[in-house]
């Protein structure tokens, strides 16, 4: 049987698609024939390609529910979803835990997950390709000191993909995750700035470090990680449902 590749066709959405890994992401399906609809706060749907729908949503707001439900709604069918919305927070070590940021975390990084898979879920039931990629990370299935929010919220992630696979399957929906290693986006150049302000390693001595530690001795790239989402939206992964796929250059 020939193996579909081309996503030609098929309409993607992408939550946090307005940087980093997210766009990496969408313009990854984009190159393969896929519609784009682009979520992200407003303030990081400018630049997009033209072609792009873009959706402004707070994913951790009281109305995100309704704006999810409006936006799936526009089409009879969607095809391929990327739960890529997150946030990592500041490390704080287990004495110093604010309620307020964990409340924040959590919201996005678990609940909005499971509020746009629930969204989206009957308009890929409709598709005969329907795969579904949530954004895990290797603190899914490991930790660090002084990231005990962050870990906490990426192991509940795998949860909701499990059970997720477990409640769509018999619909023909995939469910899988990504789980990257360190990725030198923006974001995390920023996080590594600011922990050097606080007497941390330079930016790039703490890249080489990690870089060091990896069976590639290089560290994964966006590209890396948006070549692995497009293996999960495509027919070549058709087989393929609860599983996590490591992006980490082998990082040990």
């Amino acid at each position: 049987m020939q193996v579909m590749q081309d996503l030609t066709g098929r309409r993607a959405v992408v939550t946090g698609a307005g940087r980093g890994l997210g766009y990496a992401i969408a313009h990854r399906l984009a190159q393969s024939g896929a519609s784009i609809t682009a979520i992200d706060l407003i303030g990081s749907l400018t630049g997009m390609p033209e072609q792009w729908a873009r959706v402004p949503i707070d994913l951790t707001a009281s109305d995100a529910e309704k704006k999810l439900a409006e936006v799936a709604g526009v089409h009879e069918v969607t095809d391929i979803l990327v739960a890529n919305a997150g946030l990592v927070p500041p490390w704080r070590s287990v004495d110093a835990l604010v309620r307020t940021e964990w409340d924040k975390v959590m919201t996005l990084n678990v609940w909005a997950v499971a509020q746009t898979l629930g969204a989206f879920a009957p308009f890929l039931a409709r598709s005969d390709h329907a795969s579904v990629i949530v954004m895990a990370s290797i603190n899914s299935f490991s930790a660090q000191p002084k990231q005990m929010l962050y870990t906490a919220s990426k192991h509940a992630v795998i949860g909701v993909m499990r059970a997720a696979a477990m409640d769509l399957g018999p619909q023909g929906i995939r469910v899988n995750a990504l789980a990257p290693g360190p990725i030198a986006t923006d974001a995390m150049l920023s996080r590594l700035e600011a922990r050097h302000s606080d007497g941390g390693p330079e930016p790039k001595i703490a890249l080489d470090q990690l870089a060091s530690n990896a069976a590639l001795k290089r560290l994964a790239t966006d590209n890396d990680v948006a070549n692995a989402a497009y293996f999960l939206a495509s027919d070549a992964s058709a087989g393929i449902t609860g599983s996590i796929i490591p992006v980490e250059a082998g990082l040990s």
